[in-house]
């Protein structure tokens, strides 16, 4: 799989609120390819929606394409953003009762012909290919703080 920039080694960064964690992940949007799968992880409330939402309204603007409000698919576990270089398909595994149902609603299509971005990927860690981008969420030094752990999967 495909590393974004300078994020395929461990590097920790501090985010001191959510307008940091949205920039982070513009960073990561601007360098996306067909091919890149982003695996966030944490617990409830880190900011993996605010990440994944503000990375899929990055990449779409420098598409020049409004989304609008970017729905979390925590009921739907899928939600596909068609963008002219490649799609964005959004994974929300929060409700998932067996990893491998991960099949059964796209995972291995968004490996091969686009971008994966998957909330709680924790839940397929054994299904992730060598190279995925893992951004693991912390709690900071203060309530609006996070840490985001960035590295690749073996």
């Amino acid at each position: 799989m495909v590393g974004v920039g300078k994020y395929t080694r461990m590097r920790s960064v501090t985010l001191p609120d959510q307008r940091a964690t949205e920039a982070l992940a513009a960073e990561f949007a601007s360098a996306l390819r067909r091919g890149t799968v982003i695996a966030l992880t944490g617990d409830l409330g880190m900011g993996k929606t605010v990440f994944a939402r503000a990375l899929i309204q990055a990449r779409s603007k420098a598409a020049g394409i409004e989304v609008g409000a970017v729905p979390s698919p925590t009921f739907t576990l899928l939600q596909q953003y068609d963008l002219p270089d490649f799609s964005i398909y959004h994974f929300d595994l929060y409700r998932l009762s067996e990893p491998e149902e991960v099949w059964e609603i796209g995972l291995e299509e968004a490996f091969a012909e686009g971008v994966a971005l998957i909330e709680w990927a924790d839940r397929i860690e054994a299904y992730l290919p060598a190279g995925a981008i893992v951004v693991h969420l912390t709690s900071g030094l203060s309530e609006e703080a996070r840490i985001a752990e960035i590295s690749e999967s073996k």
